[in-house]
């Protein structure tokens, strides 16, 4: 799928090599994939390229919220409930973005309200 040039120039190398998937998006999918499995935090890192130094972190958030579960060295999907939910919420965004266009968060902050300014 093409992009335009402005989000070429305007985007980092991994977020293009990615197609603007995150790391969390990416260890959640490689997680569904293999919802009967656990693995260890080196053989995600492995399998979905993350950086060495993001896998831990991006585990932990996502262990926060529910989506995954940790057990020793081990990490596997989370409670069904809660992935599903999070499924849901990312397939409802991306329909968003392919009808309506991606949101520019630098559009949004300049017509944000100043908290400073109003007090």
């Amino acid at each position: 799928m093409p992009i335009d040039i402005e989000t070429f120039e305007a985007s980092s190398e991994d977020r293009l090599k990615h197609n603007g998937e995150t790391n969390a998006d990416r260890v959640m999918r490689f997680l569904a994939t293999y919802p009967d499995q656990a693995f260890t935090q080196s053989e995600i890192r492995d399998a979905t390229d993350v950086n060495a130094g993001s896998i831990s972190v991006v585990l932990s958030r996502l262990e926060d919220r529910g989506l995954v579960r940790h057990k020793g060295n081990y990490w596997a999907l989370g409670e069904a409930d809660n992935v599903a939910a999070y499924t849901s919420m990312v397939e409802s965004t991306r329909a968003a973005n392919d009808r309506f266009g991606e949101e520019d968060m630098d559009e949004w902050l300049e017509h944000a309200v100043d908290d400073e300014a109003t007090e």
